[in-house]
């Protein structure tokens, strides 16, 4: 089995502003380690691949369970409800911090507040942050109109996920939904970036953050396109970068600066060679 316990920076001085635990690698994670690196703080990630996750103690101390503590008399075993399947691990202190039971879920240094959702665990990095850095705008305006993107950008993001689980057994309305999803979201991305070098302006903000992480992920759907074959079924992304030029070429643009590329990695190389802006 193999965990994981990182930290974003190598700052033994330093102590994380957050505690997040999720499945891993997940680029919605990516969001709160960005933020980390440009505001000057520290999160702390532990956790595990997506199987491995099942076998662990959901919990602000989680941790891998022996076999033996694994069993349907645990007081701890729930049914699972989204994204995984049988049973898991969670502790009571765990659920009334994160009421919808899901990853990734973050907590306060001492564990006593929980924070969900990808975009809210980002936006708790960016409070914790060097303020000076401006990615959640310079006033209350600003800030509700970086806001706003997100609220859009979770959106798009709650549909890719259905979309993306389903990709084996892809329907034709699930795909058209999918892609009217899509278009809405990218066509309001690309008229954002028609004056502007970033989505709210002219300086990088958490709506540019979000906005990669979620569409990065979202091109995972290239590399399962034999099963969209196997239905008649043509990529969402299939017409690419054409019908959203602005978009893909700020999605490259963003992903290869520093704080990015070293969570990225090569995760988009092969989206960058077949998408060619």
């Amino acid at each position: 089995m193999r965990a994981l316990r990182a930290f974003t920076r190598d700052d033994p001085m330093s102590e994380p502003v957050l505690r997040i635990f999720s499945y891993l690698p997940n680029p919605r994670v990516w969001k709160a380690q960005i933020v980390a690196e440009l505001c000057g703080v520290e999160v702390e990630l532990v956790g595990d691949n997506p199987g491995e996750l099942m076998k662990w103690l959901w919990d602000f101390d989680a941790r891998p369970m022996a076999e033996e503590e694994r069993s349907d008399a645990s007081p701890h075993a729930r049914i699972s409800q989204r994204g995984f399947s049988g049973t898991l691990y969670k502790t009571d202190a765990f659920l009334d911090a994160h009421p919808f039971g899901t990853v990734p879920a973050s907590f306060s240094p001492d564990g006593a507040c929980g924070v969900f959702e990808s975009n809210s665990i980002m936006r708790a990095v960016a409070r914790a942050g060097d303020a000076s850095v401006g990615l959640y705008g310079k006033d209350g305006y600003e800030a509700s109109r970086i806001d706003s993107f997100l609220d859009a950008n979770l959106v798009f993001q709650r549909e890719a996920q259905v979309y993306l689980l389903a990709l084996r057994d892809m329907t034709p309305v699930l795909h058209e939904r999918m892609a009217g999803a899509y278009s809405f979201y990218l066509d309001g991305l690309e008229r954002a970036l028609e004056n502007h070098a970033y989505l709210c302006g002219d300086t990088l903000s958490l709506a540019d953050i979000s906005f990669a992480c979620d569409l990065a992920q979202f091109l995972g759907e290239r590399g399962a396109q034999k099963h969209l074959d196997e239905k008649g079924l043509a990529p969402v992304t299939a017409s690419e970068p054409r019908d959203h030029p602005r978009v893909y070429r700020h999605l490259f643009a963003l992903t290869e600066q520093p704080a990015f590329a070293k969570y990225f990695g090569e995760s988009l190389d092969r989206a960058r060679k077949e998408l060619v802006v």
